[in-house]
């Protein structure tokens, strides 16, 4: 390998990306996009406001919201009110039905609760459907259905001090009070489109890929053929893990398929298989054997002191080949800087396989060059899969490569991208999800604790928290999300269900000795920030030098607010390790409990 070669034609890569807009470039699905937010999956029911009071509100029904209900269960809490925008459990689970969809992570560390609801998944990476019926099941397990409200958005969380509640409004006209508010609403349930010129003017058919329509192309997200498309033109606008996994189905379906592609996604090898009941009911056997696995998967991930590789799948292997290259180095190599070497050197090769695995399986080497991903692979998502390479070989499928310029407008009757105008039928905007937007933007309400703070100004320069859970001035509040916590991007489940455990401790503490209020102190939320940024910053390894992306807030200096888009400085697994210890220990340091507020 030509190291410097290399170094710099990632630069050059990253360069022709680069725009001054940053996230927006991108559009909110509001006005007169509004109609791609529409559910087409479950009827809206009626019903009459609620004005009643609840121990727990949850803001979110997706896997944030279920295992922190679940967790309070368990802990004795049985007044648990989910409110869910979508119509059922399942959160981007209920909304991302597209052909294709599954996780990228292993099941078995992926999906939580898999002991307590004694499921078995039925492959290594399941596919959606099985994801949202686990959803499902965690809901009837633990009874959260009974006091769900579906098809509601939260507009407004406001503390009213002389009651020691939380006042929920919604849009449904609910105005009920909480004891408690917990805030899941995850980092992938806003939908966006690109800003492209001349979106609206399109006089085909369109929709965004969580909202799939099937009544348009045909199929099920079972996987039936999508049976309508047969005579049809249809542009797949991104390139991202969604259209990694949907673009095989539609190769298979249209009768054109244009994928536009602004930059390459990494795409290494899945290998996914059933799973063998036999080996499972072994795994299953030993109490505590899913957390023993997230234990592991993480801690091969990030590098922590582990023996084996329980999970062996494309996130563990980059570890692993860091691993290797540090050990193999002599005693007096062992600095920070012949480190990041061999961390840089063990990537370079990694990806050379990757683009080699392109050239193997796309046979046409005009194409087969375009979709090389000439960056690091965490600079953005990594994806695995076994289908989307090939995808490229169907006659009928071409890759549209805009050379990092993106499309360039769409007219009324398709797409058009280096000057040619595709004729389309159908254009299906696999363009994501807000990520790294403000927080109180992608919650869709605002949050007002004492003294009238509300959250937005409170975060004006970057999200402050302790542990990532819960903020100073915001008393009975808790946030679900990796964040300022373990940041464990490559299982977000697993940063979830630790939250949701601690929060259900600290609310069962609080009820059981009669506290009105818990909230974090100043100082102890300023020690965990300086704590936090005394170490490295991001694990995601999206820097400035990245390609644009989501990981690395499009390419742009987002200040304070991405110095703060951190997690704890020695890994995830010492976060979980730190979290576990405070949580068990009984005496929360931190935080502050206050019996009858309202009348001192």
């Amino acid at each position: 390998m030509d190291k410097e070669a290399l170094r710099r034609k990632y630069l050059e890569e990253r360069d022709k990306r680069l725009r001054p807009d940053g996230n927006d470039q991108y559009v909110r699905l509001t006005g007169r996009f509004a109609h791609y937010l529409e559910d087409p999956y479950t009827p809206r029911t009626e019903r009459e406001p609620k004005t009643d009071h609840v121990t727990v509100a949850v803001v979110g029904g997706g896997f944030a919201g279920l295992v922190t209900g679940a967790r309070l269960r368990e802990a004795g809490v049985g007044d648990v009110r989910i409110v869910e925008k979508g119509g059922d459990f399942g959160g981007t689970w209920y909304w991302n039905r597209y052909p294709g969809a599954q996780c990228d992570t292993a099941s078995f560390v992926y999906m939580p609760l898999l002991e307590e609801t004694g499921h078995m998944p039925t492959e290594k990476y399941a596919h959606a459907p099985e994801i949202l019926e686990h959803c499902r099941r965690i809901g009837k397990h633990y009874g959260l259905y009974d006091d769900a409200l579906f098809h509601t958005e939260v507009q407004d969380l406001e503390w009213d001090a002389s009651r020691s509640r939380w006042t929920v409004r919604t849009n449904r006209g609910d105005a009920f009070t909480a004891r408690f508010v917990v805030m899941g609403i995850g980092p992938l349930h806003v939908p966006k489109l690109p800003g492209i010129p001349g979106i609206d003017d399109f006089r085909g058919h369109s929709f965004h890929t969580s909202r799939w329509d099937y009544d348009y192309t045909g199929g099920d997200p079972t996987g039936a053929p999508m049976d309508r498309l047969a005579d049809k033109r249809v542009a797949v606008i991104g390139t991202g893990a969604t259209a990694v996994q949907c673009v095989p189905h539609l190769a298979r379906a249209c009768a054109e398929l244009y994928v536009f592609q602004r930059t390459p996604s990494s795409v290494d090898v899945r290998d996914n298989r059933p799973t063998d009941p036999a080996w499972f009911a072994g795994i299953a056997a030993t109490p505590g054997w899913q957390q023993r696995w997230l234990e592991n998967f993480t801690g091969n991930q990030t590098g922590g002191l582990v023996d084996e590789d329980l999970v062996m799948d494309g996130w563990t292997d980059i570890a692993r080949r860091v691993r290797a290259r540090i050990a193999a180095l002599p005693p007096e190599d062992l600095t920070p800087e012949k480190m990041a070497q061999a961390y840089e050197d063990s990537d370079f090769e990694k990806m050379e396989e990757i683009r080699a695995r392109v050239d193997a399986i796309v046979a046409d080497p005009r194409t087969a060059a375009k979709l090389k991903a000439w960056y690091r692979q965490l600079c953005k998502r990594p994806c695995f899969h076994d289908e989307y390479l090939q995808s490229f070989n169907v006659p009928g499928t071409h890759l549209v490569d805009t050379d990092g310029k993106g499309v360039e407008r769409v007219t009324r009757r398709g797409v058009v991208a280096g000057g040619v105008e595709y004729e389309v039928d159908c254009v299906i905007y696999a363009s994501g999800f807000e990520v790294t937007t403000d927080y109180t933007r992608r919650a869709g309400y605002e949050l007002t604790g004492r003294d009238g703070l509300r959250l937005t100004d409170r975060w004006a320069d970057g999200m402050r928290t302790l542990h990532g859970i819960h903020v100073h001035g915001f008393p009975n509040a808790f946030v679900v999300q990796p964040t300022q916590g373990a940041n464990l991007i490559s299982n977000i489940p697993h940063n979830l269900t630790e939250a949701g455990r601690t929060i259900a401790t600290i609310v069962s503490h609080a009820l059981d000795q009669g506290f009105d209020e818990v909230e974090a102190t100043r100082e102890a939320e300023d020690a965990w920030i300086e704590l936090l940024l005394s170490g490295p910053g991001s694990i995601l390894g999206a820097s400035a030098d990245c390609t644009p992306g989501y990981y690395n807030n499009e390419g742009q200096d987002a200040g304070m607010k991405g110095r703060l888009n951190i997690g704890h400085p020695q890994g995830a697994m010492a976060y979980f390790a730190y979290i576990d210890g405070w949580r068990t220990s009984g005496t929360f340091e931190g935080l502050e409990f206050r019996k009858h507020a309202a009348g001192e």
